[in-house]
């Protein structure tokens, strides 16, 4: 049962809440041996965290292999709580609340009303506002995550550079606190689905991963031993400029065939477009044309996902990982970027030994992926300490007052 017993630095809580968020529902006695916990230890955890409105008992008690005593389950209580998220893209927020299991319960698409970042985050936290009272009210929110690409410092609370967008040295978590009420977690957006998929997805359970995000924005987030890397300026995964892109495209940092500058979807639809092979450097109707079965844009895809494949190949052989996850649009939308994803690392990478197990799409459909991970960077916080939280009972916005 790996990937259940305690990490670093993680609570006797965190370890039951993740258990069972896991393996639930599941009785008491298993998340003992599970987990290493003694029976009356779980009992203690099980307590703090029901009080706090995180597990409860399930109805159908179940008896081990059909005898002895009955057995009454645990499971994650998501009838209490929500999380809330905004995700900040190129062109546009989305906003979304999720239950304790990162499923998606209601969202929305919010195009940017200005430049300005605090006029476009506090729009996003009002809109958000609205949402909760029209499509959750009796649904009591633990906190609010903010995901956006580019370099992000959690520890601050700061969007220390969006270069897409042109924001610097935002202060997320100070700007939207008092809008919401809440506490308010900001991380890359790399980071946040790296832990969405530990929590949630195909590597679950599993303490090394490498998530490779390829949008506008092209970054990393690197897990070991179920620690998320971030370095000393939470920098690291900065991965847009190697130099496994086309050597022939300049990029905005003044070298040649960068990452970013090759494959990230402003480029790459700007280099369709040029090629004649879309009526207007649009990414939204490249892809229009490859799920329409156009076969000219389907190989333009695979041609972008075999770049992205050389640089799998060398995070996997830098970190060797157990899992790597690739987030882009070809691998979600074009099965054959699939297979041209896992020949490029089989043909590249030293120590990959089994490309179709270990080289994996995000397990989030394009509809919940942005949604997923604005809430994973608060629900991530949930699962990591759960006993710091505070016993809030007001909707977003509300005033303590």
């Amino acid at each position: 049962m790996a990937g259940a017993r305690r990490g670093p630095m993680m609570s006797a809580a965190a370890v039951m809440l993740r258990a069972v968020l896991r393996y639930g529902p599941v009785p008491r006695s298993r998340i003992a041996r599970l987990t290493g916990l003694s029976p009356a230890a779980v009992t203690r955890q099980y307590g703090a965290l029901a009080e706090r409105g995180l597990v409860s008992e399930v109805d159908g008690p179940v008896r081990s292999n059909g005898v002895g005593r009955p057995h009454v389950p645990v499971d994650v209580d998501t009838r209490r709580h929500v999380v809330a998220g905004i995700h900040v893209a190129h062109d546009f927020c989305t906003i979304a609340l999720l239950d304790l299991r990162g499923r998606v319960l209601a969202t929305r698409r919010l195009p940017h009303p200005s430049d300005d970042p605090a006029r476009v985050l506090t729009e996003a936290a009002n809109r958000l506002t609205v949402l909760q009272a029209e499509e959750l009210p009796g649904q009591v929110p633990l906190g609010l995550g903010v995901a956006a690409g580019g370099w992000v410092d959690p520890d601050d609370g700061v969007l220390v550079e969006h270069a897409s967008l042109g924001w610097q040295r935002v202060p997320v978590r100070s700007l939207l606190t008092g809008v919401v009420g809440l506490p308010v977690m900001v991380d890359s957006h790399a980071r946040a689905l790296a832990a969405a998929e530990r929590l949630f997805g195909a590597a679950a359970g599993r303490g090394s991963v490498v998530h490779l995000f390829v949008g506008n924005v092209v970054d990393a987030a690197i897990v070991t031993d179920g620690v998320t890397h971030r370095g000393p300026r939470s920098a690291a995964g900065e991965v847009a400029h190697l130099a496994v892109g086309d050597p022939a495209v300049r990029c905005a940092c003044g070298g040649r065939g960068c990452l970013e500058a090759t494959v990230a979807e402003w480029a790459w639809a700007r280099r369709a477009y040029d090629a004649g092979v879309i009526a207007r450097p649009s990414f939204v109707d490249l892809i229009d044309a490859a799920r329409a079965g156009d076969a000219t844009a389907r190989a333009w895809f695979v041609e972008r996902t075999r770049i992205i494949g050389r640089a799998a190949a060398l995070l996997f052989d830098i970190v060797n990982p157990e899992t790597l996850v690739v987030t882009e649009q070809g691998v979600l939308h074009v099965p054959e970027c699939v297979t041209a994803l896992r020949e490029e690392v089989a043909a590249r990478s030293r120590v990959c030994a089994d490309p179709a197990a270990d080289v994996v799409p995000t397990s989030f459909g394009p509809d919940d992926l942005l949604a997923v991970a604005a809430g994973a960077v608060q629900l991530d916080a949930v699962y990591t300490d759960p006993l710091s939280l505070r016993r809030n009972t007001f909707p977003i916005g509300a005033s303590h007052g």
